[in-house]
C-alpha cells in the first residue's frame, strides 16, 4: 500500500478482497458473508468484529456490536482512527500486504478498536460499560487498556498478548507495541502515568513505569525496564534501562 486511503476506498478494497477470497474458497466465503459482505460500510463491519471477538454468547455478540455501532455513528473520528490503524498494519508489517487478514484475524487490532469504543463510553460518563469492555478485552484478547488512556492513530499492537496500558497513559501516533508490554503508573505516583511519543517501538516484554516521557522514535528493547525519561531517537536496553544509540550524547538512565 502507498499512502492512506479514504474510508470509501478502504471499504471497497476490503470488499474486493473478501469477494476474491470467497470465490477461491466457498467454505471461507460463508464466514466472509457475515463478517464483511453483509455489511454496508466499514464501521458496521468493524462493529461486528468487536462483537464477535468480545461476546461469549450470540446475545452478547449482538449487544457489543450494537454498542460499538452506536459509538461509531456518534463519532466519525473513531472510524477514521480505525481506518488509519488498519492501513498502518499493511504499510509497516512486512508479513501483511492486504487489508482483510488483519481486520479478520489480528486480535490486537480489534482490541485497540474496542478500547476506542470504551474510551468514547468513558467520555459519555458510561463508566461501567467502558470498564466492562476493558475486562472483556483482557479476558478474551489478552489486551487490557484502561478507558482513560489516550492513544493516537496508526498504532500497531503486534502479537497482542499480555499487553497492559494503564489509566491516563498517553500513547502517540505510529507507535508499535509488541507482546507482554506494560505501560503504567507506580503505586507511589497514582496520578502520573507514562507518555509515549510518536513512532516509538516498545519491544516484547518491556515495561515503562511511572511519570516518564519516552521521546519520539525512541526504541525500548526487549525486556527493558524504563523508569526515567528517554530522549527522542534513543534506544533503551536492560534492567534497569540504559541509553544507547542516541542521536546526541546523553546520560545513562
Amino acid at each position: 500500500m502507498n499512502g492512506i486511503l479514504s474510508l470509501d476506498r478502504l471499504w471497497q478494497s476490503i470488499r474486493d478482497e473478501a469477494e476474491s477470497a470467497a470465490s477461491r474458497d466457498p467454505l471461507f466465503g460463508t464466514a466472509l458473508s457475515s463478517a464483511i459482505l453483509d455489511h454496508p460500510d466499514f464501521a458496521r463491519a468493524l462493529a461486528h468484529q468487536i462483537g464477535a471477538r468480545l461476546g461469549k454468547s450470540p446475545a452478547d455478540r449482538e449487544r457489543f456490536a450494537r454498542m460499538a455501532g452506536e459509538a461509531f455513528a456518534a463519532s466519525s473520528d473513531l472510524v477514521e482512527a480505525a481506518s488509519r490503524d488498519l492501513q498502518s498494519i499493511a504499510i509497516h508489517d512486512p508479513a501483511v500486504t492486504t487489508l482483510l487478514p488483519p481486520l479478520l484475524n489480528f486480535k490486537g487490532y480489534v482490541a485497540l478498536q474496542a478500547w476506542r469504543v470504551s474510551h468514547w463510553l468513558w467520555g459519555q460518563r458510561r463508566h461501567d460499560l467502558a470498564l466492562l469492555l476493558q475486562s472483556l478485552s483482557s479476558d478474551q484478547l489478552s489486551v487490557s487498556i484502561h478507558p482513560t488512556a489516550s492513544i493516537g492513530t496508526q498504532v500497531f499492537l503486534d502479537h497482542a498478548t499480555g499487553i497492559i496500558i494503564g489509566a491516563h497513559a498517553v500513547i502517540g501516533d505510529e507507535v508499535t507495541i509488541l507482546q507482554d508490554v506494560t505501560v503504567g503508573r507506580k503505586q507511589s505516583e497514582p496520578d502520573r502515568a507514562p507518555k509515549i511519543g510518536r513512532g516509538v517501538l516498545l519491544s516484547a516484554g518491556s515495561s515503562v513505569i511511572g511519570d516518564v516521557s519516552v521521546g519520539d522514535f525512541a526504541k525500548i528493547g526487549a525486556g527493558a525496564l524504563v523508569e526515567h525519561d528517554v530522549p527522542a531517537g534513543c534506544t533503551v536496553v536492560g534492567v534497569p534501562g540504559r541509553l544507547t544509540n542516541c542521536p546526541e550524547p546523553a546520560l545513562l538512565l
